[in-house]
């Protein structure tokens, strides 16, 4: 299976998080987006779309929105099978990337309180033409997460704040 197949409605994620829109400034709340398994702070309210799984496809989800001229989402997707759950998250990253036709970005340790520990988990800055973005994927059990803040400029004290606000309870 290719990469590609395992994330097929990748795009429409980002599509949705580069068209949400909500109160332009940041007020931080508290979210736990349905089926995700996570609670975390956005700096809005987040507009929330989740897809069951079907024979075909695996669950998917996702809550975004837009504070400050910034896009902050959690995207997610449970894998049918362990062995996937490598492939998906390298997948996701690397999405990204291209979207923004960003050069390769150094990758750092994420922690998030209930992630299963992968190698393939990490957190990355990345720097496309007219657009930055900052992204993080981890997982627990067999969903992968990825992490997103995305707009014309960096915000690192947004970015810390959005990821030390994640946890994924049992």
């Amino acid at each position: 299976m290719t990469l590609l197949k395992t994330l097929p409605h990748a795009g429409l994620l980002v599509a949705l998080l580069l068209l949400a829109a909500c109160a332009p400034s940041q007020n931080w709340r508290e979210v736990r987006p349905e089926g995700s398994g996570a609670e975390l702070m956005f700096p809005c309210k987040p507009d929330q779309a989740h897809r069951p799984a079907s024979a075909q496809e695996p669950a998917m989800g996702l809550a975004v929105c837009r504070a400050g001229g910034l896009s902050f989402s959690l995207s997610w997707s449970e894998m049918p099978r362990p062995d996937m759950l490598g492939p998906a998250l390298l997948a996701m990253g690397e999405g990204l990337r291209q979207r923004l036709k960003a050069p390769e970005a150094v990758w750092q340790a994420v922690q998030v309180p209930g992630m299963t520990p992968r190698p393939e988990s990490g957190q990355q800055a990345l720097a496309g033409p007219g657009q930055q973005a900052r992204q993080a994927l981890f997982s627990r059990g067999l969903k992968v997460y990825q992490l997103v803040m995305l707009g014309p400029r960096d915000d690192e004290p947004a970015w810390q704040n959005f990821v030390a606000s994640v946890r994924l309870p049992e």
